[in-house]
């Protein structure tokens, strides 16, 4: 036989092999999703809790870096109208107040050998400013079919939705068999560290762990991915780092009539340009990876058999999902410069400038291993690199998908929206959960808002609002998540 017909019967082979391969996996890419018999409901008066959720709304509890500038007496009034408002969970669960103004609930359970799980929400809000709004964003207003306000989604819309689980849960007698704990933090906004991280202190000075921690972070979303046409449940199973790097260049100043041949200001230019032409490398791991295991299988035909092939279409797919910002920051540690000073005076040459660059840092990588790079990046000992003393912190652990706990969440979720898929999800912000990591493996940033089309630009944004629909969910939600845990 001649030899070309040899290479050609090798290539055919080795082509119905890999054609073989690809369908195989294709076929036995199987659902993740758990089962949903039937939509899950409460009779919850969501009339009365619209009214309950618009007057928390009024409260202007803003956070601020600057604590001289945070109106605490609207902090005091907000925590005695829960207090007035809730009175059965009041007078069933114990109080603690963390800080003046962080509240600890406790709800003991029967059985003590069963871990306590813990939710979180912060009162906390974030200026609104005025222009824009359709309602005022501190008037609550009830219209449209939504309660109006700073606040809504982000994190007094969860805070309350907890509080109207529990009050409804204590009226119907429901007991719980393992403890469950309410933390409330009141400065997550500028990184928790008054709220959040004090109340993780108490709990961990009582030798409390958790069998899971629940808190915001992700939401119900849609169209996000192609090839999925249900909403998608975003479950958050960590939370990348936050590192803010300050670059410094000095050098004898002057007149700019005779500059020299790279000033302070050109010095760090070329940094940063070095800095934003050197991305860090993609890698595809941990919650990148999980959500298509999870979404791939429902995917309509291609997309199904790509991700079932990530083997061989891998650089296909990372090429993808790094042309978007949003999908991009999924798979690297993002490189961000947003701040630059230089001279006061135009002509004046700056005898120092300074910039900021911001990085979201992926699971996996450190504040040390990032400014390691950055310095080998720049290389340029005209540059001096230090880390900006804000919020800075390690990305958190990733928790397990395949947990009791994660199963319980997802369980949830498909009772109350069975409507939708679930997927483990990367949170590319931040949330008090970074505080609570030494205190359960199973940690989940998730909240059953649904948020479809530009409607998460309402998050820090304008005319932020909850359907009352959407409420009674969240409602709900919590409602079965704590009757799903006892079981």
């Amino acid at each position: 036989m001649k030899k070309w017909v040899i290479a050609v019967l090798s290539v055919v082979l080795v082509i119905v092999i890999l054609v073989a391969v690809i369908a195989i996996k294709t076929a036995t890419f199987t659902s993740k999703q758990v089962a949903a018999a039937g939509k899950v409901s409460y009779p919850v008066d969501i009339d009365r809790a619209a009214e309950h959720l618009s007057q928390a709304i009024q409260f202007k509890t803003v956070s601020n870096k600057d604590t001289s500038l945070v109106d605490y007496d609207q902090f005091r009034q907000f925590n005695e109208d829960v207090e007035k408002t809730f009175p059965l969970v009041h007078s069933t669960l114990d109080k603690k107040v963390i800080n003046n103004y962080g509240m600890l609930y406790t709800w003991k359970g029967s059985d003590p050998q069963k871990k306590p799980v813990l939710l979180l929400a912060h009162s906390d809000v974030v200026p609104a400013g005025t222009e824009g709004w359709k309602y005022p964003p501190f008037s609550g207003t009830i219209a449209d079919g939504s309660i109006w306000g700073r606040g809504a989604l982000d994190d007094k819309g969860c805070m309350f939705s907890i509080m109207e689980a529990i009050e409804y849960l204590v009226k119907d007698g429901f007991k719980p068999s393992r403890s469950i704990y309410l933390a409330f933090g009141f400065d997550e906004e500028v990184g928790g560290k008054e709220g959040a991280a004090k109340i993780a202190e108490y709990l961990k000075s009582q030798g409390l762990q958790f069998e899971y921690i629940i808190d915001e972070g992700m939401v119900v979303t849609q169209g996000a991915l192609p090839g999925i046409k249900a909403p998608v449940a975003l479950i958050g199973t960590a939370e990348k780092g936050y590192l803010s790097l300050e670059l410094i260049a000095e050098a004898t100043g002057g007149h700019p009539s005779m500059p020299p041949k790279q000033t302070t200001v050109g010095i760090l230019a070329a940094a940063i340009d070095k800095l934003e032409n050197n991305p860090f490398p993609i890698r595809m791991a941990g919650p990148a990876v999980d959500l298509f295991e999870y979404l791939g299988p429902e995917m309509a035909f291609p997309y199904k058999m790509l991700f079932a092939n990530m083997w061989l279409f891998g650089p296909v797919i990372q090429a993808q999902l790094a042309a978007s910002p949003a999908t991009n920051a999924m798979i690297r540690t993002s490189t961000a410069p947003t701040m630059f000073e230089g001279s006061q005076q135009d002509n004046v040459l700056p005898m120092r400038a300074t910039a900021v660059v911001n990085f979201r840092i992926l699971p996996g990588e450190t504040i040390q291993s990032v400014t390691e790079r950055v310095i080998s990046v720049i290389n340029d000992p005209r540059v001096k690199v230090q880390e900006l003393a804000r919020f800075n912190n390690d990305p958190s652990p990733i928790s397990s998908t395949s947990s009791w706990s994660f199963g319980v969440v997802g369980k949830t979720i498909r009772e109350v929206m069975p409507d939708v898929l679930i997927t483990p999800m990367l949170v590319l912000a931040g949330t008090d959960c970074i505080h609570y990591v030494d205190a359960s493996p199973n940690i989940y940033r998730f909240l059953p808002h649904r948020l479809y089309g530009d409607d998460i630009g309402m998050l820090h944004g304008i005319n932020e609002k909850i359907s009352l629909s959407n409420y009674g969910e969240m409602i709900s939600y919590y409602i079965q998540l704590m009757r799903n845990s006892c079981n």
